[in-house]
């Protein structure tokens, strides 16, 4: 199955299977990309948060227009912060951003009980490398990725290209079909 693909300088379409890496400097303006991502060819979609509340993650998809009814947020921070939590037909939560397999399980339950094109979004791959390490975000990605292969599905994953070396980068991006480059300008560089 082919999904159109909405970002600026890539390719029209990739096929189902395909993980996309978002590189992006710390103080980057990810949501633009993030949101264009989900906005076409979609029945429904996930978002991984490590990074933001779910209650930030729904303030996002209402500022950039994106069709809610077709999302589900997996909201790892409200636990661990002791935040209230809102339950929702459409929001799940795991206790930390390192719970790393109730991350995979959460995104494998996610893809089963849904048809259609489904799309994913993990933000980000870096907090998870920071609550728990490196290694175990690397491998949590594998096993996304292997995900997405198995459902026909597509991802996009963030990583900030200033928090990690150049070799955890480079390690990162051999896991990839595409890479998203976003400079501090705003402007994006490809590889796919």
């Amino acid at each position: 199955m082919d999904y159109e693909l909405a970002i600026e300088e890539t390719p029209e379409t990739i096929s189902g299977g395909t993980g996309i890496l978002l590189l992006h400097p710390s103080i980057g303006e990810t949501d633009r990309i993030d949101t264009d991502f989900f906005k076409v060819d979609t029945d429904n979609f996930l978002v991984v948060s490590t990074r933001t509340t779910a209650r930030e993650v729904e303030q996002k998809l209402e500022h950039y227009e994106v069709d809610e009814s077709r999302a589900t947020i997996l909201d790892t921070l409200s636990i661990e912060r002791g935040y209230s939590r809102r339950s929702g037909e459409n929001i799940y939560y795991v206790a930390a951003p390192d719970d790393l397999d109730a991350i995979v399980e959460k995104t494998r339950q996610f893809l089963e009980r849904h048809d259609g094109k489904l799309r994913l979004s993990v933000d980000s791959v870096t907090e998870m490398a920071y609550y728990a390490d490196v290694d175990r975000a690397f491998e949590a990605t594998k096993r996304i990725l292997a995900l997405l292969d198995e459902y026909d599905a597509v991802g996009l994953f963030h990583l900030s290209k200033e928090v990690h070396d150049e070799e955890t980068l480079q390690r990162f991006r051999d896991l990839f079909d595409g890479v998203v480059d976003l400079h501090e300008d705003g402007t994006v560089t490809t590889d796919f």
